[in-house]
């Protein structure tokens, strides 16, 4: 999928939200810039969180707590040790209710689990190039229905 627009690559997290009846642990890797914590803001727009969307970058970890879901976004960058997530509560986040949003996934090697997809951006001249991978059946079915194939 090749998205050349800041709004398209909101309009995409949005469509990631949107296109599952759960939640699930989705994964965006990509240089710096790529439009990772784009996507999650798209997301979290789409359920109405407009204000203080952040990227958690320092605090690795924001939450947010809505009426039928919750959506944990973590941003691993600044993740010293994979060890770290532990610390976090990493686990704690992984419920049937709860979105977790990913970036900077390979800085987690080996801690992280029940991945559902699995996105990696890449710059494509002025636009960016999507790439998805399904690791479960909850995965298979939203690149199916976001005609990630």
């Amino acid at each position: 999928m090749i998205i050349c627009s800041e709004q398209g690559m909101k309009a995409f997290g949005a469509d990631l939200i949107q296109g599952s009846e759960s939640p699930g642990v989705i994964t965006l890797k990509g240089n710096l810039g790529t439009g990772k914590t784009t996507i999650v803001r798209g997301a979290l727009e789409s359920c109405g969180i407009t204000s203080g969307v952040r990227s958690p970058t320092y605090t690795l970890v924001e939450y947010y707590e809505l009426e039928n879901f919750s959506i944990a976004h973590f941003d691993l960058y600044r993740l010293g040790d994979p060890e770290e997530l532990e610390y976090l509560g990493y686990r704690d986040y992984l419920r049937p209710d709860t979105w977790c949003f990913i970036e900077w996934p390979e800085r987690a090697a080996g801690y992280l689990d029940n991945i559902g997809l699995e996105i990696s951006i890449q710059y494509q001249d002025e636009c960016r190039k999507l790439e998805a991978t399904a690791g479960n059946l909850w995965g298979q079915r939203l690149r199916s229905t976001l005609n990630l194939i």
